[in-house]
């Protein structure tokens, strides 16, 4: 079913749309989350032993993730092809959060439009951030959730996306794991600075075409929604290198010059300097880009499978 992946991608951002997501309960993201969360009672002492620990569950729970997402893809493949279809698409849609990231972000600016600051900030450390919101204003809770959207389109959308299309459900389920691995131990503090330290590089390569993919399919978006294209592009090759990871700033800077507004994580960066402050208006737009950004980026790969198709089935008429 390589022909159909794109097909297949498209019914799975449908059924994401649609149905959201199941409860912790049964969702195999939570179920990744909790076994690296018991994973971690039994990292040993020691910088060099975490650093192969935290490889080894890094790379081994992906390598089971990628023989789950075959089982299911194989299992899905003996049914008729129309059946098959929507089964391979909504186990892709179990490892895509777009409808999620799209709730929590609008939560959040319900909150701010009425003027519910700390219940603003208790949603954006519940949802979308680990760092501590007690003390964001307004317009730091805007620019955080426009962060998170930017870069989730990356990690929970395109990039789950891009590995199905290249790899099938056992890439994008890989792939899943992975990036969970690296939300929950990347951090450079002392718990987790040599446990997380692989995961954390790992996530980084793994990111690296995605995270460039989403930048741009973000000023599609932008076009697509009438926003200021020039000014992401400008933003986005100036500040893209601004943040400690070589992906988050490729995604974020072109939302904010999309937007024309600075996000800054105090202390850490500040992509689109000079650029007036976020709003809770620019949080609804960002979510509208990005949507617009998945569905462009998967007719441009949609058009790219059918063009390769089309040479391919053209080179063999010519060698007959």
């Amino acid at each position: 079913m390589k022909d159909d992946r794109c097909l297949i991608a498209a019914i799975a951002l449908g059924l994401d749309a649609g149905l959201g997501d199941p409860t912790n309960r049964f969702h195999p993201v939570a179920w990744m989350g909790s076994a690296i969360g018991k994973m971690r009672s039994f990292a040993p002492e020691g910088n060099a032993a975490k650093l192969g620990f935290g490889a080894a569950v890094s790379l081994g729970g992906a390598a089971v993730c990628y023989g789950i997402g075959r089982a299911l893809e194989g299992t899905a493949n003996l049914f008729p092809p129309s059946i098959a279809r929507v089964l391979q698409a909504y186990s892709l849609k179990l490892v895509v959060s777009a409808r999620g990231l799209r709730i929590a972000a609008s939560e959040i600016e319900d909150a701010l439009v009425c003027s519910d600051l700390e219940e603003a900030r208790r949603l954006l450390h519940w949802h979308l951030v680990s760092r501590d919101t007690r003390a964001l204003s307004e317009s730091e809770v805007c620019a955080a959730v426009i962060e998170s959207v930017a870069e989730n389109t990356s990690d929970g959308v395109i990039a789950p996306m891009y590995y199905y299309l290249t790899g099938g459900l056992g890439a994008a389920w890989a792939y899943r794991f992975s990036n969970t691995v690296d939300s929950m131990w990347g951090y450079r503090n002392k718990e987790f600075e040599w446990l997380g330290k692989f995961p954390a590089r790992w996530d980084d390569l793994l990111n690296l075409i995605p995270a460039r993919l989403t930048a741009l399919g973000l000023g599609i978006g932008g076009y697509l929604t009438g926003k200021n294209v020039m000014k992401g592009l400008r933003v986005w090759k100036r500040d893209h290198c601004l943040t400690a990871s070589p992906n988050a700033g490729h995604p974020m800077s072109m939302m904010a010059g999309l937007l024309v507004v600075a996000l800054e994580k105090k202390g850490h960066y500040r992509l689109g300097a000079g650029l007036r402050p976020a709003a809770p208006n620019d949080i609804k737009d960002s979510v509208k880009i990005m949507y617009r950004a998945v569905w462009a980026l998967l007719g441009l790969m949609g058009a790219a499978t059918v063009l390769v198709k089309v040479l391919s089935v053209k080179k063999q008429k010519q060698g007959n």
